[in-house]
């Protein structure tokens, strides 16, 4: 692995480092570990155990072992994907961005290798309305990442430095 590369797999680290402590500590200190089980922590924000069967949104969800060992299957063969993106990409902050995706998708992978679903924890809200399906740390770092590089992608072009692309002065003007 490169020097370069390093940073995206540093910052996959510690999203998924945090992932997991996140969601052992509300299940395992906060007893917030079975259907029902919530705590209420600002009005507006809730700790709400949810098993996530699914991908994303809850679709696809995996009503049999042979689903559940696919979803992983795809799922790590799309973070495989973004692990190689990783090592080729020159731009610092898209291999930042990628390593937030990287981080999150492993940490998911593990909770559904082990458990079989996927622990959802964070439930932001207002009053009963609900913008978001109750998430993770995990789930917010694929979407701030995939956020990022579309942003990038879409809107910042880099600027090249190189003297060879500057557009040529005409003298006889």
């Amino acid at each position: 692995m490169s020097r370069v590369a390093a940073g995206g797999f540093v910052t996959a680290a510690a999203v998924f480092l945090i992932d997991q402590a996140v969601k052992l500590w509300v299940t395992v200190s906060l007893g917030i570990d079975h259907l029902g089980a919530y705590r209420e922590i600002v009005s507006f924000f809730d700790l709400r155990f949810v098993p996530n069967i699914g991908v994303s949104l809850g679709l696809l969800p995996a009503g049999s072992d042979a689903m559940r060992w696919g979803i992983v299957a795809l799922t790590a063969a799309i973070a495989l994907g973004v692990a190689v993106w990783m090592t080729r990409e020159a731009n610092r902050y898209d291999r930042l961005a990628l390593g937030l995706v990287f981080g999150g998708a492993i940490g998911n992978i593990l909770d559904r290798i082990r458990l079989g679903y996927v622990i959802d924890f964070a439930d932001l809200h207002i009053g009963t309305w609900r913008p978001f399906l109750v998430f993770n740390v995990a789930d917010a770092a694929i979407t701030i990442g995939v956020l990022v590089l579309l942003v990038r992608a879409l809107l910042i072009r880099d600027k090249k430095t190189d003297a060879a692309q500057a557009p040529v002065e005409n003298s006889n003007a």
